[in-house]
């Protein structure tokens, strides 16, 4: 039950930014005009580099929480888990940005 109460929030802000842009567009035609050479494979890679930078943000928190719990537990080996925490969250965001990367690349 934690687990829906979590992930709740962020079902809503997705439903709602996916209702709200239609509404939000400025003009019908212009919009037509514009969407009309793009593929729906452009829309999808934007979806993509959106859940690969939220994917990449929940790992990185879930490293730094997981680290600080260990810190607390043994704060002499703290040098050690802050070295391992920063290797892995720069791994982590390197993943994401080369997910973003060919998310972006595809839109083009």
């Amino acid at each position: 039950m934690s687990k829906m109460k979590k992930i709740l929030p962020f079902a809503i802000l997705g439903a709602v930014v996916l209702l709200a842009s239609p509404v939000l567009a400025q003009d019908d035609a212009a919009a037509h005009a514009a969407a009309a050479g793009k593929p729906i494979s452009a829309g999808l890679a934007a979806i993509g580099a959106g859940l690969a930078s939220i994917g990449a943000g929940i790992g990185i928190g879930r490293i730094g929480g997981s680290a600080v719990e260990a810190i607390a537990r043994q704060p002499e080996a703290a040098g050690t888990i802050q070295t391992q925490m920063i290797l892995t969250a720069a791994l982590v965001e390197g993943v994401a940005l080369f997910a973003v990367v060919l998310c972006l690349l595809g839109m083009i």
